[in-house]
């Protein structure tokens, strides 16, 4: 068994016996939101890691996916048919703001992405009637999968676990899939992709589909975390967020914005307790993490790992 399988074994376990060793119920739901963050992350990622799109609308998935989900219940749907209806739904949104955000690159697709992510905010603040505007909708209660009851934190957080999981694994097999390196390929050479016959076009919307729909079940699980939606979790300053996470952890690897949404979720829900100003702390970070790991942190750790062990293979070769 290679080392690479050990360390993951060794990190599954951990985490799921993270509720038997934490008994503090803060705690445990703040485990269970930094997993939510870090699917909605790691669906980012697709975008900017492996797709080179830098997007800046993605927490309104968040709200496509809550907000459907919670109509839906309200109006009589039951727990399985609401949660599908809202992924296809959002999904389905997804697929048309790819159709419109891949009318541009670049800088272009960054502004199109933002327009987006601000108009899904404004009609879930100003259309009272069906968003209940600023004050928001209440979900009524977390759904029973398979007759388990997960209002209590710690079958929440391993509902979370599994999801994360399964989320995590399809996301892993794509980006080293043929479309994955396709993907790859459009992002560092796009013109010679499309020499060589590739539909660049196609590969980046699929990709943005797929975005959306883990993005989308994010939503999902955040609305089933907080029983509640309101404009402020789609915001922009959410979207930035969601974003920080990925460029912070390393963009460039699957692990990278998980680490990042591990450490913007503990500054913003622990350290901001006993610091007033952590927006500054959080914004100095960022930026000596950048200074001294450009690619982020899980790119710079590696990187010190390596040159840590050059000099004692040298001196065992």
């Amino acid at each position: 068994m290679s080392r690479s399988w050990i360390w993951l074994i060794v990190v599954a376990i951990a985490l799921l016996a993270v509720p038997l060793v934490v008994r503090n119920e803060f705690y445990l739901n703040l485990a269970s939101q930094i997993l939510i963050y870090a699917l909605l992350a790691v669906s980012l990622n697709l975008l900017l890691g492996y797709g080179g799109m830098v997007s800046l609308g993605h927490a309104s998935f968040i709200g496509l996916a809550s907000y459907a989900a919670a109509l839906l219940l309200n109006a009589g749907f039951g727990h399985l048919s609401s949660a599908v209806l809202a992924l296809v739904f959002s999904t389905a949104c997804g697929a048309v703001f790819g159709m419109l955000a891949l009318r541009a690159s670049g800088i272009g697709f960054l502004m199109i992405t933002l327009a987006l992510g601000q108009i899904v905010w404004g009609v879930a603040y100003r259309a009272n009637t069906i968003t209940n505007g600023d004050n928001g909708l209440r979900y009524a209660e977390r759904p029973h999968p398979f007759g388990i009851d997960i209002n209590h934190a710690p079958n929440f957080y391993w509902f979370t676990l599994i999801v994360f999981a399964i989320a995590l694994f399809f996301i892993w097999r794509l980006t080293r899939s043929p479309f994955g390196a396709a993907l790859q390929g459009v992002r560092d050479q796009p013109r010679r992709m499309r020499m060589l016959g590739h539909n660049v076009w196609l590969i980046q919307w699929l990709a943005f589909v797929l975005a959306s729909f883990w993005g989308s079940v994010a939503g999902l699980l955040f609305v089933y975390y907080n029983l509640f939606i309101s404009p402020h979790a789609i915001s922009l300053q959410q979207s930035a967020e969601v974003l920080l996470m990925a460029i912070l952890g390393g963009a460039s690897t699957l692990t990278g914005p998980i680490v990042g949404a591990v450490v913007i979720t503990l500054v913003k829900n622990v350290v901001s307790t006993y610091v007033d100003r952590w927006n500054t702390l959080l914004g100095a970070i960022f930026v000596i993490v950048i200074m001294f790991m450009p690619f982020g942190i899980v790119p710079g750790v590696r990187q010190l790992w390596l040159r840590w062990r050059a000099p004692k293979k040298q001196a065992a070769a």
